[in-house]
C-alpha cells in the first residue's frame, strides 16, 4: 500500500510512497522468499482485494479491505495459508502529513501506537494459531516476520483515531470480513442493468460507491492527487474533491442503475454545497461542501516517476466555468426529492441560479477542461448554459409557476441561436472548441447526449466524424482513444502534452451508437474495456505510446461514462431521458 489518506479522502496521507519513495510511507506484506507467481482479483461483487502468492514452499492469499466506516477508519489485512508453508514479512513505515512527519512509535507486544500531533494510528497483529507476531523497529520502519502454514490465518489491523481520545478497541477481523462481504453483495442486488457488460458495470458502480463519503453523500473525482497526465510532466492535479460538473452524469447513472438512495444523498450534498449567493457558486467543493481548497505544492515529494510538482488542493476552485450551471440544473431536475431535503428549496435555489445565469451567460469562461489560459466563449459551456435554462423551464412548468419563465424562454432561444451560428464551422462540418476557432474539442460529443440537438442531425454526425478523424490519432476509431483537444494547437496555459481522455472515448461510443454505427460503437467499447487494469479500474487518461493508464486513479468520470455507454448499448438509455425533467 503506497497511498492512504485517513480519516477521509481529502485528509493528509499517512502512506505517500506513491508520490515519492519508501521513506514517505508504505505498508508491504509479502513472502520473504522468491515469488513464483502472483495474481489478484476482487472477491465477486465486493471491494475486497484478494492477492495470491505462490512460492516454492507453498501458497498464501492476502485479503485487503476496509470495513464500512463506523466510529473509526480501519484497514484490515488477512493472510491465509493455502498450501504448504510460507515465511512472510511485513514492513510498515507510517509518515503523516504526506510523508513529511515521522510519528512517535511505541510498542506493546502485538500492538503498535504511532502518534504525531492530532493523529494516531494503532496497528495490531494476531496469529490465529496462537503464535506471537513480533513487530520490531528497524530504522524508521516496523518489521514483522512470521510463518503461515496451510489452514493458518494471520491478520493485521490499522486503525486511525484522534490522538486526543482513547485508544480504539480491537475489532473482530473475521466478523468485519463477513459483514463487508455481505454489505457489498447486498448492495449489488439493487442494480437494474440488463446487458452483456454486467461485470464491468457492476465494478464501476461499486467503485463510485467506494468513492462516496458516507456522512455527506459527496463523491470524489478520484482518490489520488498528482498522478501525472503525462509521465514526467507538470499536469498533476489533486482530484480528491467533488466537482459540480460530475453531478448530473453521476445522478443519471445512479438513477439508471437503481440506486435512488445514493442519488438522493448526492442531491442533498449538492443543495448544501451551492446554497447561498449564486454569484459565489464554485466548480469544486470539499467532500462536506467546503469552499476553501487552496492549492499548494508538497515540494518534499519527488512525484510519481519524478513527475513534479505534487499539488495539494485545486486552484480551479476559483475559476468561472459556465457549464456547471447546466450540470446543476439537470441534476436538480432529474433527482427525486428527499423527505429531509434540508432547509433549501430546490425550486427556489434553481430559480436563483438561472436568474444569475441569464445575467452572465454571455461572458467567456475557463470551460469544462479548466484551462489555465485565457477565457473563451467555449461552445460546450454555452450548450450547457442552454441546458440549464431548458431544464429550469421544464421544472417550472411542473412545479414552480412563480418562476420568470417568459424571460428564461427568451434567453434559451438566444443561446441556441448563438451556438448554432458561432459554435459550428461549416467548412469543418463540426462544432468547434470556442467561437471563431478552427479547433475541435471532444466536449462537443456531449451536445447530442444532453439533448441540444437530436443525434440524427447532420451537424451532430459531422461533429462525430470530425472528432474521430482529428482527435483519435494512432489509428482513429481502430485505436479507441479520444483526445480532449490538440494541446499543440489549443493553448491551455500549460506546457507539455497529456494522454487520451477515457471519458471522451466512452462519449464517442455513445455517440456512434446513437447515430446508428452500432457495430463500431460496440467494438470501440470493448476495446476500451480492455484498457482497464487487472481488477477492472480505470484512470483519467491512457498513454497509447507507452500503453499505460495515466492521470488520477480511479477516475469517477471515466467510470461514469463507461456505465452510461453500457446502458446506451443495451437500449436502456436515450437522450430523451435527459430532456425529461420529471423525477423518477
Amino acid at each position: 500500500m503506497d497511498w492512504l489518506c485517513l480519516p477521509s479522502f481529502s485528509s493528509a496521507a499517512c502512506f505517500a510512497a506513491l508520490l515519492g519513495t519508501a521513506d514517505h510511507g508504505f505498508w508491504k506484506i509479502a513472502p520473504e522468499g522468491k515469488i513464483k507467481r502472483t495474481r489478484r482479483a476482487y472477491a465477486v461483487q465486493t471491494m475486497i482485494v484478494e492477492t495470491t502468492f505462490e512460492t516454492s514452499s507453498g501458497a498464501v492469499t492476502l485479503i485487503d479491505f476496509m470495513p464500512i466506516k463506523g466510529e473509526h477508519s480501519n484497514v484490515i489485512r488477512i493472510v491465509r495459508g493455502i498450501r504448504g508453508e510460507v515465511a512472510m514479512r511485513a514492513e510498515l513505515a507510517l509518515r503523516f502529513d504526506y510523508g513529511r512527519t515521522v510519528p512517535w512509535v511505541t510498542r506493546d507486544q502485538n500492538e503498535l501506537h504511532a502518534v504525531a500531533g492530532p493523529d494516531m494510528v494503532v496497528v495490531r497483529a494476531r496469529h490465529e494459531s496462537g503464535r506471537k507476531i513480533d513487530m520490531t523497529g528497524e530504522g524508521l520502519t516496523t518489521i514483522a516476520e512470521f510463518v503461515v502454514r496451510q489452514g493458518d490465518t494471520a491478520s493485521f489491523t490499522l486503525t486511525y483515531s484522534s490522538s486526543l481520545g482513547e485508544v480504539p478497541k480491537p475489532v473482530d477481523v473475521e466478523a468485519c470480513l463477513t459483514e463487508t462481504k455481505r454489505y457489498w453483495t447486498s448492495w449489488m442486488t439493487a442494480c437494474t442493468y440488463k446487458g452483456e457488460y454486467a461485470d464491468a458495470v457492476g465494478r464501476s458502480l461499486m467503485t463510485l460507491k467506494a468513492m462516496t463519503y458516507k456522512p455527506s453523500g459527496g463523491i470524489v473525482a478520484a482518490v489520488t492527487s498528482s498522478l501525472p497526465e503525462s509521465i514526467g510532466g507538470v499536469r498533476n492535479w489533486d482530484y480528491r474533491y467533488c466537482w459540480l460538473r460530475d453531478t448530473s452524469f453521476t445522478l443519471l447513472v445512479l438513477m439508471l442503475a437503481g440506486y435512488r438512495d445514493e442519488a438522493i444523498e448526492w442531491r442533498k450534498w449538492l443543495l448544501r454545497a451551492v446554497a447561498g449567493d449564486p454569484a459565489q457558486v464554485q466548480t469544486i467543493y470539499g467532500i462536506c461542501g467546503e469552499r476553501e481548497l487552496q492549492e499548494w505544492e508538497a515540494d518534499w515529494l519527488p512525484g510519481y516517476e519524478h513527475s513534479k510538482p505534487v499539488r495539494i488542493g485545486n486552484g480551479a476552485v476559483g475559476q468561472f466555468q459556465l457549464d456547471v450551471f447546466g450540470e446543476v440544473a439537470a441534476a436538480l431536475a432529474r433527482t427525486p426529492q428527499a423527505e429531509d431535503d434540508i432547509r433549501v428549496s430546490a425550486s427556489a435555489l434553481q430559480a436563483s441560479l438561472i436568474n444569475h445565469l441569464c445575467d452572465v451567460w454571455e461572458k467567456p469562461d475557463e470551460g469544462i477542461w479548466e484551462v489555465r489560459g485565457p477565457r473563451r466563449h467555449f461552445t460546450h459551456s454555452k450548450v450547457m448554459a442552454w441546458v440549464a435554462v431548458d431544464r429550469a423551464i421544464k421544472s417550472a412548468d411542473r412545479y414552480d409557476q412563480t418562476a420568470e419563465v417568459k424571460r428564461w424562454k427568451k434567453v434559451r432561444e438566444k443561446i441556441r441561436a448563438e451556438v448554432l451560428s458561432k459554435g459550428f464551422d461549416k467548412k469543418l462540418n463540426s462544432f468547434v472548441q470556442y467561437y471563431g476557432s478552427k479547433q475541435l474539442d471532444a466536449s462537443c460529443l456531449r451536445i447530442a447526449l444532453v439533448g441540444f440537438l437530436p443525434p440524427e442531425d447532420p451537424r451532430i454526425i459531422g461533429t462525430v466524424e470530425a472528432i474521430a478523424k482529428h482527435l483519435m490519432p494512432n489509428g482513429g476509431l481502430n485505436a479507441g482513444l479520444v483526445e480532449r483537444y490538440d494541446t499543440r494547437k489549443s493553448p491551455d496555459g500549460l506546457p507539455g502534452s497529456e494522454g487520451s481522455f477515457l471519458a471522451c472515448s466512452f462519449w464517442m461510443v455513445t455517440n456512434l451508437w446513437l447515430i446508428g454505427r452500432k457495430e463500431e460503437a460496440k467494438t470501440l467499447y470493448e476495446r476500451l474495456l480492455a484498457l482497464r487494469n487487472d481488477v477492472g479500474l480505470i484512470s483519467e487518461e491512457y498513454d497509447a505510446k507507452d500503453k499505460r493508464q495515466v492521470g488520477n486513479f480511479p477516475q469517477a468520470l471515466s467510470h461514469i461514462a463507461q456505465i452510461h455507454a453500457a446502458f446506451a448499448l443495451s437500449g436502456q438509455w436515450s437522450p430523451d431521458i435527459m430532456n425529461d425533467s420529471a423525477p423518477s
